[in-house]
């Protein structure tokens, strides 16, 4: 190959670990808020509602299917020293500026129709933290526990200093369906950092966003990566799901996880190109033919071995691999279909997405309320709940049969 691209069993090289370093030096200022985008009952919210309560660090969080607005509060409320900002994000729901190009139907299509508003929320919460004029906010997601407070200390105090750090889940392993696969087949496979637990200093200048794409964190941070300053700090347990239950994962991962990986591979094997040279090569036809390449031969790989492997295996793992299989063949089907013109068409309307969001961001240069702030993002209803929110008397929060189409809460 011609840079000697691979499908790497771990991308640890880009990482800066500081996990173990000495004592941080104190930050100069603390999180100003957690975000957390929130999409399961509001009881999977517990652990991050205490953490808040021990940080003293206020929460917003984004409700959408699962996750009620009057649930979550009753639920912060009860948590004492706790406190949130809680907001309903609707069905559907769009930032009101232009669309970004990479949430185009070709896209769209070649992500088997997938359908998440965690890229969505994730927006909105860097557009809140910008129009509030806060400093660092920490992006958690609704199926991770297990925090040390003293790693989310340092990780704000390592925002000083960077624009992005991160936590990583081990267990359970915060992977796609492939490289469980992969895992599940014998082959040794690490775990990257990502949005899940995502520390942002939102006034650094370069601030990037995330596209409505599987892999979108990685590409949110991809920069950092690319030049090996991604911080790493602490680790997190999300919460275990079963990835080959519904072949169908695999074939909504696919396009995203085939755009990430490719993009990562040619940041490991160009260790000495600038940034803009590695998109450069990134925006050629050959070099998505020749990952699509390694793609391929790296799922009929697993296949192989889970194949191999299911002569030894216990029971259950026997009906695991064999749900393997079907999901591999689901993802190699779905790779084989993505053009190298398409993959290239995203990474140059990525690029204007990333401009189109920078003439965004700094439209906010001044501090909003927290009602004006919301009103501008089109965000009716919400309610500001928990510890010292208000010395008044608690208001009652509507629940989502209560709500009128145009009521707001707060």
């Amino acid at each position: 190959m011609s840079r000697q691209l691979k499908h790497g069993q771990s991308h640890a090289s880009l990482l800066r670990d500081v996990s173990g370093a000495g004592a941080a030096p104190a930050a100069r200022s603390g999180l100003d808020a957690i975000v957390v985008p929130a999409a399961r009952p509001a009881s999977a919210l517990q652990d991050v509602i205490t953490l808040s309560a021990t940080l003293s660090v206020p929460l917003v969080i984004l409700c959408s299917r699962q996750a009620q607005v009057g649930q979550v509060v009753r639920r912060v409320e009860k948590t004492f020293g706790a406190r949130a900002l809680v907001v309903e994000v609707p069905e559907n729901y769009q930032l009101p500026y232009d669309a970004p190009l990479t949430s185009g139907p070709e896209f769209k299509m070649a992500s088997a129709g997938r359908s998440s508003d965690l890229s969505a929320k994730r927006n909105i919460g860097l557009l809140l933290g910008r129009m509030r004029g806060w400093n660092k906010i920490l992006f958690v997601d609704d199926d991770i526990s297990q925090f040390n407070p003293w790693d989310v200390e340092r990780l704000s105090g390592t925002l000083d200093r960077h624009p992005v750090a991160s936590m990583v889940s081990r267990y359970f392993p915060d992977n796609s369906v492939v490289c469980h696969a992969r895992r599940l087949a014998g082959f040794k496979q690490d775990v990257f950092v990502s949005g899940a637990a995502l520390g942002v200093n939102l006034q650094h200048p370069g601030l990037s966003f995330f596209a409505d794409v599987y892999n979108e964190d990685w590409l949110f941070f991809a920069r950092h990566a690319a030049e090996r300053s991604l911080p790493k700090i602490g680790e997190v347990r999300q919460e275990k799901y079963s990835p080959f239950a519904d072949p169908g994962r695999a074939d909504r991962e696919e396009f995203g996880d085939l755009l990430a990986e490719g993009l990562y591979a040619l940041f490991e094997s160009t260790r000495h190109w600038t940034f803009k040279e590695q998109l450069a090569a990134a925006a050629r036809q050959s070099h998505w033919r020749e990952f699509t390449e390694i793609r391929l031969e790296t799922i009929e790989e697993t296949i192989a071995a889970l194949s191999r492997a299911q002569l030894s295996a216990s029971p259950a793992n026997y009906l695991k691999m064999l749900d393997a299989h079907e999901s591999l063949r689901v993802a190699e089907k779905r790779a084989s279909s993505i053009r190298p013109e398409l993959c290239v068409d995203f990474i140059e309307k990525w690029q204007d997405d990333e401009l189109q969001w920078e003439q965004v961001l700094w439209r906010y240069t001044s501090e909003l309320s927290e009602r004006d702030a919301l009103a501008e993002l089109g965000l009716q209803t919400w309610a500001s709940c928990g510890y010292g929110v208000s010395a008044r008397p608690p208001r009652r929060v509507k629940t989502q049969a209560d709500l009128e189409p145009t009521g707001t809460v707060g």
